[in-house]
């Protein structure tokens, strides 16, 4: 089993896919990864070399942010955010959405299940 960045990624998977199981690596980063490496697309993560898991290893610690790095930096941008005080800050800190989408119906991600008013029906 291959662990990069402190993941175990999936060994029956294709290389391409089996990268994005790292946080802050999706499909268009795996693909130019892989070209990068030059490392065939249709290639499994268990038919990988050690010396290839080493130079994809080497190549995501010094061209990108991921995992634990990546969380970090996000949660601080958004606490900068909330103790600026500025209008996005606010909705997050109440816990409604950040980009203007509406809220009188809908937004039940963010708000949560819907909670019955008390003394509402007539």
């Amino acid at each position: 089993m291959a662990r990069i960045a402190g993941v175990n990624i999936p060994t029956q998977k294709r290389v391409e896919i089996a990268l994005t199981y790292i946080h802050g690596i999706g499909r268009t980063k795996a693909k130019e990864l892989c070209s990068k490496l030059s490392i065939p697309f249709e290639r499994r993560v268990n038919e990988l070399t050690d010396d290839e898991v080493l130079r994809i290893r080497e190549t995501i610690d010094a061209d990108f942010i991921v995992e634990g790095d990546l969380r970090r930096e996000t949660a601080m941008n958004i606490k900068r955010l909330m103790d600026l005080g500025c209008y996005r800050g606010l909705r997050h800190r109440k816990g409604l959405p950040v980009h203007g989408q509406r809220t009188h119906t809908n937004a039940r991600t963010r708000k949560g299940p819907a909670r019955p008013i008390a003394g509402k029906k007539k």
